[in-house]
């Protein structure tokens, strides 16, 4: 069966956070309140950055949330509530094509 093209506005999501128990956190919070359909935490991730002058590295866990693009809005503000970080990456891609069946769960879990 081939791919069929994404409902308007399907969303991944990418959020990283210092450890496991911020993403379980962040993840339980967007899925029990319908913010997101799905949440994979993705453990191991090593971050290279800049953060006020300085060259950071730290370890960190990443978040890939399934969503639509009309809950993104509150999306945001949930994480911003819940994280720790003063600036939180919150990055947003468009999904263009998936699956019929995933996509109408995604829709239908984030009504």
């Amino acid at each position: 069966m081939p791919a069929s093209p994404a409902p308007s506005g399907a969303l991944v999501v990418l959020i990283t956070c210092p450890d496991a128990s911020v993403g379980e956190t962040l993840a339980r919070a967007l899925v029990e309140e319908g913010l997101a359909a799905c949440v994979n935490l993705v453990p191991g991730l090593t971050s290279l950055y800049r953060w006020k002058g300085k060259l950071c590295r730290d370890s960190e866990i990443l978040l890939v949330v399934k969503t639509r693009r009309r809950k993104l809005a509150a999306l945001r503000r949930r994480v911003q509530a819940l994280h720790p970080y003063t600036v939180p990456e919150i990055v947003a891609l468009p999904i263009v094509a998936g699956s019929p069946a995933y996509l109408k769960w995604l829709r239908d879990m984030t009504p």
